[in-house]
Parts: structure tokens; C-alpha cells; sequence
């Protein structure tokens, strides 16, 4: 009966999260398909793929205005390396998206104060550039998708003038269906189910208990337990606020901020089996350890004097500034939205189990 009810709380708590993530994840592949073929490889690999750092910074300014969560930046990042794009670019991009936008400052200068977000706004920019510097660097063989040179030179023979921008638009949304979509959400649902397992495990009474006791938890646990929970974009400053409120430090904050927000199961995932095994070593172990020394930092930049910046006219204004600007999608297009992946999900997974199935009994 225990495990019974310890499986449906999983499930129910995957659920939740899929429904927080599956509109910004079915509105980021209809976008990746537009893009696909629209804005030709040729193009896109000009501009993206290479090691410069003004393609850095296109991405990482870019992403910091979408209000999009870590999840939602997963078919838009593996687009941009399928089209050509550098490792670094594309997980600047992946970086910068999710950690920082115009919502996430305005709840955060609300609830955590003018210090903290002051700190949130520089890290916000300059880690996306560090990473993807990084990346770029250090690629290896997985710094450019194989092949795409002679993809790329492919398409060049090909008149490009005789297809109309509809059939760009037909054919990119075909390939968003037909690859994208099944690939992203079938790491994606694997990636939830792990979250779900996390968050049953270990209840939000749990986790700020001893996030709220730094004596109890060092900066370390607080990056490594953050690198793995999904938080959406915006949704885990509150909850932020709330440790800060009850004694975490300023630092605690500021590594949650990062690491809460840039990474979770379903990112890593995705990028270890599209991307490769370094390229998710690399972003996980970036963001997590650039998280943890920030945290560092901040603490001893703001401790002894810090006080939290909880007050009810802030909070009421942060609020109110930012739910103008936040889409909160009606539950039941969540709903449709989570069943959408989920089909994705089943589209991608079964045939594969079919194969391996067929291999042990057939």
C-alpha cells in the first residue's frame, strides 16, 4: 500500500510538471519546425557555426527575452545544432533562456531585493557566454553536428528558389513531427518521471528545511540538488524568497536562481543521448560549479548585513508587474498540451521496444 501511494504522488507530481512545461514545449517545436527550413542551413551555420564571440552574444541576449523554462529550450537548442550551429551557441542559448528574463527580474527584485537581482542580472549574462566559450573549446567531436558540412553543401546544389516558403514551412513542420518532437519528448518523459521520483522523495517541507539551514546543507548540495529538479522559469522564485526568508543566505539564493533553472533531468538527458555524453557533462558540471562559486561570492560580498527584502507592497507590486506579462496557459490546454508530448512520447518509445523485443523473443 506504501509503495502504492508513493507511486501515484510520483505520478501525479510528474504530471503537474509535464502540464507546467508541455505548452512551452509543443509552442518550441512548432517554432523549431518554422525555422528548420525556413531559415536555410546555409545561413544558420554561417551566422551560428562558428567560435566567435558576437554568435555568443546574439544567443545569450536572444534567450534572455524569451519567458521560456529549461524544458522549452530543449527543441529550440537541438534545432540550432541540427542547422549547424556550434556547441557553443547553442548551449549559451540553452543557458540564457531559462535562468533569466524580464519576468523572472521583476519577481526578483520584488521578493529577493536590489542586491540578489542585481547579482541574478550580471550572472545571467556573462555564464551563458562563459559556457558556450567553453563549449567551443572543449567540444571535441560533438562541437558541430556530424556530417553537416557536406549537408549543408547538399542543399546548395539544390535550387532553393524553386521552393516556395510554404513548402519550407510544410517541410520543416514534417520534420519538427516526425524527428524533433519524438526524440525531445521521449527524454522528456523519462526526465519527469525522474523529477517526480525527486520531488516524492524528497517533499518541497524537506527541501527547505535544510535548503533554509545552510549550516545543514553546504552550497554544494544546494547546486547538485537544484541541477536536477525541474523548476519552470519563473515559478521557483517564491519559493526562493520563502528559504531566504527563513534564514538560507543570499548565496543559497543565487545558486537555486542558476542551477534551479538552467538545468533539469529531461535537459540533461535530452542533450547526453541528441548531443553527446560531453556536452551534458560539460553543461551540467558548468552550470552546477559557476552556480556553486557565485553562491560563494554573493555570500561573502552580502553576509553579515544582508536582510531580506520581503515586504508586502513589493511583493504585491512584483506580482502584479509581472502577471502582466506572464502567459498562464487554461488548464486544459495544459491538459491537451501534456497528452500532445505524451503521444510524441509513446510514437518515439514503442518502436524501439517492438525491436528489442523482438530481438530477445523473435
Amino acid at each position: 500500500m506504501i509503495i502504492f501511494e508513493f507511486l501515484k504522488s510520483m505520478l501525479l507530481a510528474s504530471i503537474s510538471m509535464l502540464n507546467g512545461a508541455a505548452p512551452w514545449l509543443i509552442f518550441s517545436f512548432i517554432i523549431a519546425g518554422l525555422l528548420h527550413d525556413v531559415v536555410s542551413p546555409r545561413r544558420f551555420h554561417k551566422s551560428l557555426g562558428n567560435k566567435k564571440l558576437s554568435s555568443l552574444l546574439k544567443v545569450t541576449i536572444s534567450g534572455m527575452f524569451l519567458p521560456i523554462c529549461s524544458c522549452g529550450t530543449i527543441p529550440l537548442g537541438l534545432s540550432m545544432y541540427y542547422s549547424g550551429a556550434y556547441l557553443g551557441p547553442v548551449l549559451a542559448f540553452m543557458t540564457s533562456t531559462p535562468i533569466i528574463n524580464p519576468i523572472a527580474v521583476i519577481l526578483s527584485y520584488g521578493l529577493l531585493g536590489k542586491e540578489i537581482t542585481i547579482i541574478y542580472l550580471i550572472v545571467g549574462f556573462t555564464l551563458p557566454m562563459f559556457i558556450g566559450i567553453i563549449a567551443n573549446k572543449f567540444g571535441g567531436n560533438e562541437l558541430k553536428l556530424s556530417g553537416i558540412e557536406e549537408h549543408i553543401a547538399t542543399v546548395n546544389l539544390e535550387t532553393e528558389d524553386d521552393i516556395t516558403t510554404l513548402d519550407k514551412i510544410k517541410s520543416g513542420m514534417i520534420w519538427a513531427y516526425n524527428d524533433l518532437a519524438l526524440v525531445v519528448s521521449k527524454y522528456v518523459i523519462l526526465g519527469m518521471l525522474l523529477g517526480g521520483f525527486i520531488i516524492t522523495a524528497f517533499p518541497n517541507s524537506f527541501i527547505q528545511k535544510y535548503l533554509g539551514n545552510p549550516s545543514m546543507l553546504s552550497l554544494g548540495n544546494v547546486a547538485l540538488l537544484a541541477t536536477v529538479m525541474y523548476v519552470c522559469a519563473v515559478g521557483h522564485i517564491p519559493f526562493i524568497a520563502a528559504l531566504v526568508a527563513s534564514g538560507a543566505s543570499p548565496g543559497a539564493a543565487i545558486t537555486f536562481l542558476m542551477a534551479g533553472a538552467a538545468t533539469n533531468f529531461p535537459e540533461l538527458i535530452s542533450i547526453y543521448n541528441v548531443i553527446g555524453k560531453r556536452a551534458a557533462i560539460m553543461y551540467g558540471s558548468l552550470v552546477a560549479g559557476s552556480s556553486l562559486f557565485v553562491g560563494y561570492i554573493t555570500n561573502k560580498l552580502l553576509i553579515p548585513d544582508f536582510k531580506p527584502a520581503i515586504n508586502f507592497n513589493s511583493i504585491n507590486n512584483s506580482i502584479e508587474g509581472a502577471n502582466k506579462l506572464i502567459f498562464a496557459a487554461p488548464e486544459p490546454l495544459k491538459y491537451l498540451c501534456s497528452a500532445i508530448v505524451f503521444i510524441f512520447f509513446l510514437k518515439g518509445f514503442i518502436p524501439k521496444l517492438k525491436d528489442k523485443f523482438q530481438k530477445a523473443y523473435g
